[in-house]
């Protein structure tokens, strides 16, 4: 009888290992994206401009921080900052840039870059807009 109290007992601890193992894994694979490093596209508009994004955690959100310029200098040479939250798999943002601009984006991964649309919901320099689109591909230039 004492063998098989304890073949018993033996099983319930393997079930309960099972299902505690199951249950960690499973809250992992939940976990958001890992959004916090700095991204680049040193060929943005066909080679004329670079566009660079950082993102990090700031306190229970994210901060959201970018800036483009031409490689020629001619133009305006935003740079902008504001803060984030993740909704989904998405991290969504508002910005104000350095030339009164503001608007709103949306971050989504894509493997280990990042997928970038920025609206304007306010233009007070037209000049930036060329560096505020959607679908912007960067790339990840290092991880903070």
């Amino acid at each position: 009888m004492s063998t098989l109290l304890s073949f018993s007992a033996y099983r319930r601890t393997g079930l309960v290992t099972f299902f505690t193992l199951m249950a960690c894994l499973i809250a992992r694979a939940g976990d958001a994206p890992d959004w916090t490093g700095e991204f680049t596209d040193n060929n943005f508009r066909n080679g004329s401009a670079v566009f660079q994004m950082s993102i990090n955690r700031s306190g229970n959100g994210w901060h959201v921080a970018f800036d483009g310029a031409h490689k020629d200098a001619h133009g305006a040479a935003p740079e902008a900052e504001g803060p984030g939250k993740v909704s989904g798999n998405t991290l969504q943002f508002t910005f104000k840039d350095t030339f009164d601009n503001s608007g709103t984006g949306t971050i989504t991964r894509s493997g280990n870059d990042i997928i970038v649309s920025i609206k304007t919901t306010h233009v007070a320099e037209a000049r930036c807009l060329v560096f505020y689109r959607d679908n912007m591909r960067l790339k990840r230039a290092s991880k903070k």
